[in-house]
Order: C-alpha cells, then structure tokens, then sequence
C-alpha cells in the first residue's frame, strides 16, 4: 500500500458512504481492492518481531487479526455512524456475542429488553447463564422495570429499537442515564434503523451492533457484522481479546461486498421508508389486518418517541397482525406473487416471515406471547419494488 486517503471531517453523510476509508495501492485503483490474502511478509526477522511486540509501525500481519479491505468497510462504517472506531464480524450475531461478552463475566449480570430477536434472546437467557452470568430481562417500554433493574449493579444493558419483529420503541437516553448509574455498558442492536436513522452513541449508548447483513448489503449477497464503540480502552483491554483468540474474522471478500453496498445505503433506506411508509397505511385500511406496528404510524403505540430516535421517518419494516391466527397468516404468505418468504430482512426484494413458526420458533409459546408476538403476526422488509405492485400483490393475497 503507498498512500491512505484520509476523510475531511467536514464530509457530509453522502460523501462518507462513497469514500471514507478508502486506501490505493499502487496500481490507483477506482474501487476499492480485494486483499484475499491470509498473511504478510517481513523485511527482516526483527521488523516480524516488532510487529507482534508492539514496538514497531503499526502494519497488518495477519489478516485474522485485521485486513486491509476490512479495514477499509470498518473505517467507512465508523464515519457514518459517529463512532470513533469500528470491528466487523463474520455475522451479525457474533457481533452481538462478542460485544456482550467482552463486557461481562463469570458472577457479572447483564439486563435486556424482552422483545428480541430469537438469537439475541437466546445469549441472554441460555447462553450467558452457562457462563455464570446473571440475566433479566425486562418491558422496553416500561420505565419502572427498567429502574427496578438497574437500581443494582450491571455490566451491561441489551436492547434492540426497533425490536424485531414488534417494531417496539425504547429510550436509549433514557435507559443509558440508567446504565451508566448502574455500572453498565449500553449495548444497542440498530439493525432495523441504520446509520442512516439512528445513531445510538450520540443518545448515550456505548456500543453499537450491526448484522451488515441486512440493510449494509442490502441485496441478499453475504454475511457480516459490525460493533461500533468510541472507548478505546474497553477494545484493548476486553473486546480485542475475544476477536484475536476466538477469530469472528469478516472475509475480506465480504468486506468488499459491504463497502460497495455502503455507497448506496442512504439512496436505499430512503426508498425503503418510502415504500414502507405508504404500505403501511395501505394496510391499515384491509379489514383483515387486525392490527398494523409501524413506527412512522401515529397508531404507533410509541410514535412521538420512535419520530425523535429515528430521523422523524418510520424505516423499512413493518409487523402486521392477522384476526385468522395462523392460518390467516399462511394463507397470506402461501398466496403472494412477488413478495418472497424469507427470515432475511432489508434487502432489495420485500420479504415476509412468520415469526413465531422462523425466527422465534424455539422460543417458549409464552416468552412469545410476552414479546408481543402472536401466531397471526407476519413481519415485512419492505423493499424497492413498485409500491402499487406491492399493494396489488398484498391486496390479491387477503382476498383469497
């Protein structure tokens, strides 16, 4: 590598998302370039020697460790969220596993919202407890049980806003003033609202997950995850640990893949809320639809506080619920045209899933019911197609 083009900070969002991070080799390549390799060559057995003892320039020595093309999707992805510093992962989930586990330990304990993703609520409830950590889990919505919760001692707060697939809305100031009292790190899973919606660190979270498999590709193309966090310290002393010794590592192929989608990711969630947004108020009027979960909806049970986290715009999901139950929701999906089932989401092509049979299938019946979740509710990643093709697709399936 010969030259590293460094960011104005004076870049807009735009400008962020098409060129920050970018690094030329010496070939002045247009776009970014694909470093496949594992590992790297040394001048001299003492400059290898300084590269693993510290004392020596910071460089790459092995690609588990950091990459160039890596690197590149995690600086371009610090500048668009605010944050100081980025790590990407090999998936969402071991974003969220890392970043939890690099916060706790054995006798800690960690508090989260109830309404999670499946995984999510599985590290909390199951797998952290194996390690010898203490969990609760609480109402987002609910301020007394969160102060409940936090009046004791923490290592760290989870939450997801908006929840999937509930789409419920939680104060991250509110809860990380909380936290912060407690002792904790706020860990915030922004999948549904992006960058380009909301930025959790400037509400007063600490750390911020992606699955960039979802909105930051945004085309069905490959995995990846992404932790965003400005403490310094807490990477070298905690979280770094995990990513050298356990290897989550992002494949630099990915990691092209991600930067590439990363130019086109505010022009896509636009086009998303757009569709979004007007779908969900199509929905609204079906008098099949027993209840419709958009944020950007005043029927929103937390609309005011979901238009001041989020941009003033509602985002590209939307939860409906049918009066059928189960049997409504299948037939919906069993006779839709254009829109695919599928349990991936943000993606260019609108998909829909039945949560409590998919993604939230091994979760007790209860905890379900608890999440909000029923077996008539479908979520929908609402995507770029046109939007009366979508209303006459959806509209051709409740009709029959």
């Amino acid at each position: 590598m010969t030259t590293e083009k460094k960011a104005s900070d004076s870049w807009r969002a735009a400008t962020r998302a098409v060129r920050g991070g970018t690094r030329r080799s010496a070939f002045s390549e247009t776009s970014e370039a694909i470093f496949m390799n594992s590992g790297y060559v040394y001048d001299s057995a003492a400059e290898a020697e300084a590269s693993f003892d510290g004392t020596g320039p910071e460089r790459f020595v092995y690609s588990r460790f950091a990459n160039p093309t890596v690197a590149m999707f995690e600086e371009r992805l610090a500048m668009i969220e605010g944050a100081a510093h980025c790590r990407a992962t090999a998936s969402g989930m071991s974003a969220v596993w890392n970043a939890l586990a690099a916060c706790t330990k054995a006798g800690g304990r960690v508090v989260g919202s109830r309404a999670l993703f499946g995984s999510c609520e599985f590290i909390l409830t199951t797998l952290l407890p194996r390690f010898g950590v203490e969990t609760e889990l609480v109402d987002g919505a609910d301020h007394d049980a969160w102060a409940k919760a936090l009046s004791k001692p923490a290592d760290a707060v989870f939450l997801e806003t908006p929840s999937n697939p509930t789409l419920e809305i939680i104060d991250i100031a509110f809860i990380s003033d909380l936290a912060h009292k407690a002792g904790a790190k706020v860990v915030v899973d922004n999948v549904f609202a992006t960058p380009i919606l909301q930025r959790p660190i400037e509400m007063g979270a600490d750390i911020v997950v992606y699955s960039a498999t979802k909105h930051i590709d945004g085309q069905g193309r490959c995995l990846g995850g992404a932790i965003l966090f400005n403490d310094k310290e807490w990477h070298d002393t905690h979280l770094t640990t995990f990513l050298r010794h356990t290897g989550p590592s992002m494949s630099p192929f990915n990691a092209w893949v991600l930067l590439k989608g990363l130019e086109t990711l505010g022009l896509r969630v636009d086009a998303h809320i757009r569709n979004a947004a007007a779908l969900a108020e199509f929905l609204e009027q079906q008098p099949q639809i027993s209840k419709v979960l958009y944020p950007g909806l005043p029927s929103h049970p937390q609309h005011d506080l979901a238009m001041k986290q989020m941009s003033g715009r509602g985002g590209g999901l939307i939860a409906l619920e049918l009066a059928g139950g189960k049997q409504a929701a299948f037939s919906l999906l069993d006779n839709l045209q254009l829109i695919d089932i599928s349990n991936n989401l943000g993606d260019a092509k609108s998909l829909a899933t039945h949560p409590w049979t998919t993604t939230h299938q091994r979760v007790p019946g209860d905890d379900k019911i608890a999440m909000g979740i029923t077996e008539g509710m479908l979520r929908l990643s609402v995507g770029l197609e046109d939007i009366d093709d979508l209303k006459e697709d959806l509209l051709a399936a409740l009709r029959v």
